[in-house]
């Protein structure tokens, strides 16, 4: 329902120009819908006269500035990222794969035939491997 209807339902309470049970009727819902309106509207009717209004427009000042201070902050980071990676001291972390094949040349890691490989061992059938395992060139 509309705010200005609802406005309307509480204003013919508040007036006794009907019953909350007879408002709740005509605008065919519940009582206890027309109560929780009524209270909401003394409420922010109060709120306003006690000056809160002010205070809200004050928080959100504070909070528009607190915005701003991040925005500035992580546009910093940001800037200071870039510079880092293009000058090198930015590395990526590497992933868990790639980090099992990373180990010191000649270890014999599970499932990696890295060490292997870049020795030049020989096949079953007696020729050179060229097999290379996945992440021993730095690629998948």
């Amino acid at each position: 329902m509309p705010a200005s209807d609802k406005l309307k339902v509480v204003m013919g309470v508040l007036s006794g120009q009907c019953t909350l049970a007879e408002a709740a009727r005509r605008a065919n819902v519940s009582e206890q819908s027309v109560g929780n309106w009524k209270r909401q509207f003394l409420e922010g009717g109060r709120t306003a006269l006690e000056g809160g209004a002010s205070r809200n427009a004050q928080r959100e000042r504070e909070l528009l500035a607190e915005i701003s201070e991040l925005k500035t902050a992580l546009g910093e980071a940001y800037v200071q990222l870039r510079v880092r990676r293009k000058s090198g001291e930015y590395r990526s972390v590497p992933s868990q794969t790639s980090r099992r094949s990373e180990k010191t040349p000649g270890s014999t890691s599970r499932g990696s035939a890295a060490p292997w490989a870049s020795r030049g061992a020989l096949t079953r059938a007696g020729a050179p491997s060229t097999y290379t395992a996945p992440g021993a060139n730095g690629r998948r």
